[in-house]
């Protein structure tokens, strides 16, 4: 997996019932655009993620 930063994740929810979940890339710290990633939820939360199989790219220049 490689992002940039602006670059959003999409995390798809795990069980029946729960939401997608998009996330802003605001930091790449791996290096050429690999995870880990510090990401910025809509409600404002931050954190750092190693994104799994449940997650997907939307690059910029995609949206």
């Amino acid at each position: 997996m490689r992002a940039s930063v602006g670059d959003r994740l999409l995390v798809h929810g795990r069980t029946v019932g729960q939401h997608d979940r998009s996330a802003e890339i605001v930091e790449v710290l791996g290096p050429e655009g690999t995870p880990p990633y510090r990401v910025r939820f809509e409600d404002g939360h931050e954190t750092l993620m190693s994104p799994g199989p449940d997650t997907v790219v939307r690059h910029m220049e995609e949206e």
